[in-house]
């Protein structure tokens, strides 16, 4: 199991390949360079806009958060999308650095990782009605769409999932227990009052309904703003496309990419997702994994330097706890 990751993103580095060479490196770099400095640097700002969409939707859903938190989410957000956009984890490592870099700015660990769990679930509904969003425009340009029905199916089975998995943050707190113990593994003696405190702090957090709908809410505005950073990146190509095709395409593929949450960066599975989705839309594929190689080429020139930082506060505080230890 710790080798999937492993597998599956070498799986995707010779998929990505193999599209890169079907549909032609020659044509597909002729269309990323049609792209100038400024618009990759519009391209870069907006995700900075994203960042702050992603990571108030975060605060919002935060029981008692001053304005201080908003701050230390946004940044706790750059951490987290860093981190699966550019370091070869899974999803789940990228949440897990997202949490760290809370705590690292002073929010306390059952907070930090309590709003994490709840964020990525209403993060994961506002994905949902993405989705159904991207289906209907879908259905409306492409009616005999062979996707349309694995879609819906998709949809129908992420609805359940989800809804299980609330259910079962808000009132399983046995298993939670039972969790607890068994990653704990007799290393850690206060594992059961740990996974308690954290029961009780997702209890808290569900019983504010006002801030999980505005969660949800903010995180849709997320998820149609990435649409918008595709249309940008379509037209920056040269591609004379609808916004509400882009936005089909963005929504699919993002239905896509959490099937795949698997696979580290998505490697493969985004450019595959970008030339059959913009297939549909009557994009020639070598432009749309022109765009799925500009979304990379972003995620690098934002994601590196967040990281850099990232690992210079840790650095920071490596030393300052090791100067205090030494002093006393």
């Amino acid at each position: 199991m710790k080798q999937l990751p492993y597998i599956l993103a070498a799986a995707g580095a010779v998929l990505m390949v193999g599209l890169l060479s079907y549909y032609g490196l020659d044509n597909i770099t002729a269309a990323v360079g049609r792209i100038g400095w400024t618009e990759f640097g519009v391209i870069v700002g907006w995700q900075f806009l994203l960042f702050i969409i992603l990571g108030l939707a975060w605060y919002a859903i935060t029981p008692g958060g001053g304005a201080r938190h908003a701050g230390v989410l946004v940044w706790a957000r750059m951490v987290r999308d860093a981190s699966g956009n550019c370091l070869p984890f899974s999803q789940l490592g990228g949440f897990v650095f997202g949490s760290r870099a809370a705590t690292l700015m002073g929010m306390s660990w059952v907070t930090a990782t309590a709003t994490t769990v709840v964020d990525v679930t209403a993060e994961f509904l506002a994905q949902i009605a993405f989705a159904g969003i991207g289906l209907g425009i879908l259905l409306a340009r492409a009616p005999d769409s062979a996707l349309a029905i694995p879609v819906e199916i998709g949809l129908g089975l992420a609805v359940i999932g989800c809804v299980a998995f609330v259910l079962l943050q808000n009132g399983a707190s046995n298993v939670f227990a039972k969790l607890g113990r068994v990653i704990a593994s007799g290393r850690l003696e206060d594992a059961k009052d740990r996974v308690a405190v954290l029961q009780a702090e997702l209890g808290l957090i569900y019983g504010h309904t006002g801030r999980l709908a505005l969660g949800f809410s903010v995180h849709l505005v997320g998820w149609l703003a990435a649409g918008a950073a595709g249309w940008i990146a379509y037209r920056a190509l040269g591609v004379s496309i609808d916004f509400d095709d882009v936005l089909a395409i963005e929504a699919l593929l993002s239905a896509l990419a959490a099937a795949a949450f698997l696979v580290p960066v998505n490697a493969g599975v985004q450019e595959a997702g970008y030339a059959g989705l913009g297939a549909i839309f009557g994009v020639p594929p070598e432009l749309s994994i022109g765009v799925s190689l500009v979304r990379r080429a972003r995620d690098i020139a934002v994601g590196v330097p967040i990281l850099l930082l990232w690992q210079a506060l840790e650095v920071r505080r490596l030393r300052a706890a090791a100067a205090k230890q030494a002093g006393e």
